[in-house]
This record gives structure tokens, C-alpha cells and sequence, in this order.
């Protein structure tokens, strides 16, 4: 299945690339743009990316398989991260993650059949000082407790 560019995404790359000097130093936020658009990092994104930077799959697919935060399969409409690194873990991380895998059925890396959650177990997400913490694509949320998980899983559910 070949992937292109939308229009729009096309123009949001000619304004990314105004902001590099050169083409390959875009690679991230064009590969963060082909993600967005869909849905995950699949090889046809990838050599599409290639293309339109007038650089090599490989170095595109190293990228990809260096950053955590680039998907290399599908994952859910709401994609959630729960922290267990060090802060997260002592103000209760391990529990939190446990329970999202517990509520939602599945396990790190995983989606529901419904193809609208996925979980994932990530390192230190810069938020130590409000920890425990989870992000839900890109909204953060912290300082959570068994409830406050609860209500997020619940208000996903109900906009879905």
C-alpha cells in the first residue's frame, strides 16, 4: 500500500524545511507529520519520507528505530505511556501501570480489539516532580492516583 503526503502535509513540510539547513536535518518533525498522518511509521511511510528529504530508507529507519516515540506498528486512538522510571516508581508508577493494563485488558505494546487503546511502559518522561505521571497521546497528565486514572480511562472511553 503506497503512502503520499496530503496537500496540506505537503506544505507543512515545505514550512518545516524553511526552518533546517538542510533537508535531512528535518527528519524528525516530517517523520512526527507521516505518523500523525498515518497512524504509525509503516515502510511506505518511510520511503516516502526518504524521497521527499533526498535521503536513504536506512537512515530514515534509523531514526525510527532510535526514538521511542515513533511507532512501528499500529497503535490505539488513545495511546497511553505510564511512567515507571525512578520518581514514578517510588511515588507509585508499577501500580498505576497495573492498573491501566488491568482496566483496559492489555499489556506493554499491546492494543484493545477495539483498536481504540494501546499501553505503553516508557522511562523517565520529565515530569519528577508531580509524579506519578501518564500521557494519553499528547496531553500529560500528573500527580495521579488510583481515581484520577480511573476518570481518564472513563472520559476516553465515553468520547470514543
Amino acid at each position: 500500500m503506497e503512502f503520499k503526503f496530503t496537500t496540506e502535509n505537503q506544505e507543512k513540510i515545505k514550512d518545516i524545511l524553511k526552518k533546517y539547513p538542510t533537508k535531512k536535518a528535518a527528519v524528525m518533525p516530517v517523520l512526527y507529520l507521516g505518523q500523525e498522518q498515518n497512524g504509525w511509521i509503516s515502510k511506505e511511510v518511510m520511503i516516502e519520507i526518504a524521497s521527499v528529504l533526498e535521503i536513504t530508507e536506512e537512515e530514515v529507519f534509523g531514526v525510527v528505530t532510535f526514538y521511542t516515540m515513533f511507532f512501528e506498528k499500529p497503535m490505539g486512538k488513545n495511546h497511553l505511556q505510564v511512567c515507571t522510571n525512578v520518581s514514578c516508581m517510588l511515588r507509585g508508577g508499577y501500580e498505576i501501570y497495573q492498573q491501566v493494563k488491568e482496566k483496559l485488558g492489555i499489556d506493554n505494546m499491546e492494543v484493545t480489539e477495539d483498536q481504540k487503546f494501546s499501553l505503553e511502559e516508557v522511562e523517565c518522561m520529565g515530569s519528577c516532580g508531580t509524579a506519578p505521571m501518564m500521557a494519553v497521546n499528547e496531553d500529560y497528565f500528573e500527580d495521579l492516583t488510583a481515581e484520577k486514572v480511573n476518570e481518564i480511562i472513563e472520559s476516553l472511553k465515553e468520547k470514543n
